[in-house]
């Protein structure tokens, strides 16, 4: 399993990557993708939507199962990977390269909260 050190993590299976104080990236884990097998849609939210912690704001559906997209923390959508709509099993592919949503967070400070890579880990072997 693939967890890299410079993300932070959920126990949904997302991961969270700040680009600047308060915009982050977020997608979903290379755990998340194994265990869903091959993705054949990604259905993505609005920009301008607000999300909020560990409340759903999509889903992902692959060949075997269908599961929701929980948001690590709050805030405002301001761009989303429409490459997926096209192409969703990019997620299969490498899902730390192809983010799902791009956020504004609310409350910044509480990145600082999520699981890092060996916690991430350590949960991932208990499932």
């Amino acid at each position: 399993m693939n967890t890299p050190n410079d993300l932070k993590y959920t126990k949904s299976h997302e991961w969270l990557k700040l680009e600047s104080e308060d915009i982050a990236l977020v997608g979903i884990t290379d755990y998340a993708q194994d265990s869903l097998g091959d993705v054949v849609y990604v259905e993505l939210p609005e920009v301008g939507d607000t999300v909020t912690e560990e409340e759903e704001y999509g889903a992902v559906e692959s060949v075997k199962a269908a599961s929701d997209l929980v948001a690590p923390l709050s805030g405002t959508i301001i761009e989303v990977n429409t490459a997926l709509d096209d192409e969703p099993e990019l997620l299969n592919s490498d899902p730390y390269k192809h983010w799902v949503i791009k956020v504004r967070l609310e409350t910044p400070h509480k990145v600082d909260l999520l699981l890092n890579a060996t916690e991430y880990d350590r949960f991932c072997e208990t499932e």
